[in-house]
């Protein structure tokens, strides 16, 4: 994203401080800081109070009828009572109501928190006993890694997620956002922060002695702050070169960058798409299957073309296979 939308974006961002969620949080829940809480919530609310209402319904029910009925008189009997249809309708279809109204609300929240906008700013975020590792990616495909999350105000931020060694599970209280992170493949998160502050990231997944001091924290900058923080980092390095590593690794041999055919097809565009394989499946060329074609490229083949590129397992490390996948996404 280019410092002109980050300049817009923070426009829209003062616009939407107007309307922001609670930021003092309750005594159940942290303060409200991005832009999904209030929908989260919203359920969370719902379900509290529908359960607040029933436990003191019952509850009370309880004790009336323990003291109206605590003892029976010599010879009394228990009335014989007939079954209530309407009652019985009435305590059957309500509460399925309520309960469909909770699904409603609970999936709606869900899917709008798991499908990140289509131009969301992106960061791999890499879990590993014990400490979290950002990477972000300039406009010319490297890559520089960083100990903090950092993101801009008021902008969508996509958490492209794995983990080196053992599952993690990502979680940030105040964004309301958790997911676990795993080894070998990519899981996805996203929020927008509508205002700045700092914000603290936990591993709330056990993976070892230290999963405790597993922490990090999401600094939300300015936009423009934000660009001056990449400016400094980028120029500072070190940074993983996706082109150096296309050119030098044999991937321009076999896969052009312009649209032409060589002996692979070509990637330019080619991310988002949707690739016919050769037993006549359909693929999404996502960040999952860009690997996959990395490490085993026989698994998934195009059709039209041969499986006669070699394995790079073992060849490439995971920051490598980052830095070419960001590299590749460029190419769109």
């Amino acid at each position: 994203m280019t410092p002109l939308l980050f300049t817009a974006l923070a426009a829209q961002a003062q616009a939407q401080e107007l309307v922001r969620p609670d930021r003092d949080g309750s005594f159940w829940l942290p303060p409200a800081a991005s832009t999904l809480a209030t929908e989260i919530d919203a359920v969370w609310d719902y379900i509290y109070y529908v359960d607040v209402f029933f436990f003191v319904v019952m509850v009370v029910a309880i004790v009336f009828l323990f003291v109206r009925y605590k003892q029976k008189h010599e010879g009394e009997r228990t009335a014989d009572i007939k079954g209530n249809h309407t009652l019985e309708i009435a305590w059957s279809v309500g509460p399925t109501f309520l309960l469909v109204a909770m699904f409603w609300m609970g999936f709606k929240a869900y899917m709008n928190s798991a499908v990140p906008p289509a131009d969301a700013y992106e960061v791999k975020v890499t879990g590993q006993k014990w400490f979290w590792t950002f990477t972000y990616t300039t406009p010319d495909g490297k890559t520089f890694d960083s100990d903090k999350l950092i993101a801009p105000k008021g902008t969508p931020v996509k958490l492209l997620m794995s983990s080196k060694d053992v599952l993690h599970s990502f979680f940030v209280p105040d964004f309301r956002i958790k997911k676990d992170v795993l080894p070998n493949r990519y899981t996805v998160l996203w929020f927008e922060a509508p205002w700045e502050g700092e914000h603290q990231i936990y591993c709330t997944e056990y993976c070892g002695d230290n999963h405790s001091r597993m922490l990090s924290t999401v600094q939300v900058l300015d936009p423009q702050d934000f660009n001056v923080w990449i400016r400094e980092k980028s120029a500072a390095g070190p940074v993983t070169d996706g082109p150096t590593l296309f050119a030098t690794k044999g991937c321009a041999g076999c896969h052009s960058i312009d649209g032409s055919t060589l002996v692979g097809p070509t990637l330019k565009g080619k991310f988002g798409t949707q690739e016919k394989l050769a037993d006549g499946t359909s693929v999404t060329v996502d960040e999952n299957y860009l690997r996959e074609s990395i490490v085993a490229p026989a698994a998934k083949v195009v059709a039209g073309f041969s499986p006669v590129m070699p394995p790079y397992a073992g060849q490439l490390t995971d920051e490598q296979i980052d830095g070419l996948i960001a590299y590749i996404k460029t190419l769109n």
